[in-house]
């Protein structure tokens, strides 16, 4: 039988069990569902069982679902936070971030091998811990907010960082062509703000039931279209689906509350019923096992990439943490600001690819960024623990 035919069964069917365990398990623990996508991926791909296999087309479907998890942590900033204490306390603590993960990399792998160690040690995964804090009720409260804070720098602030020291071109060229990038993105935003949206919206929400569907069909335009540009500029396509979400946010900013909630849940059921969890499970299926377990030592050293994980990025981001947080809030922001790995896999991919990493200390990355994902946001929102309804309404970020 032909390696595609069982894998694309497969792919589906694991998707639709990881929900059901974490279902299952959610009378005794909170596990995010994630954790059961890359596990079974891991299980049922070549690394054990070797049921499931690599494939182009679930591949590509991969790299969709990739793009997609970015567009929706675009789509989940919330901009009024950037103007206070804790905005700007998130970005201060990315800074400290990038320069002791860069200095790590530097005693690990001098050269540009630093740089990719260190991209990789500062980031978030905010499209990631994002579906963890909405199944929370986390999302409006001041402890999310300052994690959603936390995760957008330590999402697109990497993603500049690849754009400039990693894309093949002297850092000052690059930086040249990141500018005409920043300038198409404004562009497309001030686009965002000048349109038309009554007759828009109003279009939007009677093909909302219709085969129209006319909000999907405009977000994967501009999700189409910024990737494109960013391709283009030879700049890494998460650049683009990142921007793509910050641009949807604001075309349906001023929508009814109703519709815009209808477009999101549509939205959402395209990217996590569908993309994003095949990008986890491929994630799964794909990751290299066989390579940490050849050299004993590389699979002794995972502990220590999530130690790094949480001492370069953790410990920063509890900068950002609301005034008047308690120590739990504090180490729970810590633990969600050091869950990385869709940067992680994106920025080892192109260091193997440069001939800059071996593929075992990028398995060795990546193998940490996984068991950030599975333990991390379960410890974190262990501590977290339960919240009084109090804490459920939306609290206006301090301007101090």
């Amino acid at each position: 039988m032909d390696q595609l035919e069982p894998t694309l069964l497969i792919v589906p069917l694991l998707a639709v069990l990881a929900p059901l365990l974490a279902r299952g398990l959610g009378r005794w623990v909170r596990v995010p569902i994630v954790v059961f996508e890359l596990l079974l991926g891991i299980i049922l791909g070549p690394s054990i069982l070797g049921w499931a296999q690599p494939d182009e087309f679930i591949a590509t479907l991969s790299q969709y679902g990739l793009a997609m998890l970015f567009f929706m942590a675009g789509s989940e900033i919330e901009f009024a936070v950037f103007r206070g204490r804790t905005g700007r306390n998130a970005v201060v603590g990315w800074i400290l971030s990038l320069v002791a993960g860069v200095a790590v990399g530097w005693l690990l792998a001098p050269g540009e091998g630093a740089v990719i160690i260190g991209v990789a040690l500062c980031s978030t995964a905010l499209g990631t811990i994002l579906p963890i804090l909405r199944d929370a009720g986390e999302l409006r409260t001041p402890f999310g907010r300052a994690t959603g804070a936390v995760g957008a720098v330590g999402e697109f602030g990497p993603l500049i960082a690849i754009s400039i020291f990693l894309g093949g071109r002297d850092p000052d060229i690059s930086t040249i062509v990141l500018i005409l990038y920043g300038a198409i993105a404004a562009l497309a935003i001030w686009l965002a703000f000048k349109l038309p949206r009554g007759a828009m919206h109003r279009f939007v929400n009677a093909t909302l039931h219709t085969s129209g569907q006319f909000a999907i069909r405009v977000v994967l335009l501009i999700l189409a279209a910024l990737i494109a540009v960013s391709i283009v500029l030879d700049l890494d396509m998460l650049l683009g689906a990142f921007t793509a979400g910050v641009v949807w946010r604001l075309i349906m900013r001023d929508a009814d509350e109703a519709d815009r909630k209808a477009v999101e849940s549509k939205v959402e059921a395209v990217a996590f019923g569908f993309l994003v969890p095949v990008f986890f499970v491929y994630t799964g299926v794909t990751f290299n096992l066989e390579a940490l377990l050849e050299q004993p030592v590389l699979f002794l050293l995972l502990p220590v990439v999530l130690v790094l994980l949480l001492v370069v990025r953790g410990l920063p981001s509890m900068l950002a943490a609301p005034e008047g947080a308690t120590r739990p809030e504090r180490v729970s922001l810590a633990l969600l600001g050091a869950t990385a790995l869709p940067i992680i896999v994106a920025v080892t991919a192109i260091g193997v690819d440069e001939k800059i990493l071996s593929t075992a200390n990028a398995a060795l990355l990546v193998g940490g960024g996984m068991l950030s994902v599975l333990l991390f946001p379960l410890l974190a929102m262990t501590i977290r623990g339960e919240r009084k309804a109090l804490l459920r309404e939306p609290v206006e970020d301090d301007q101090a």
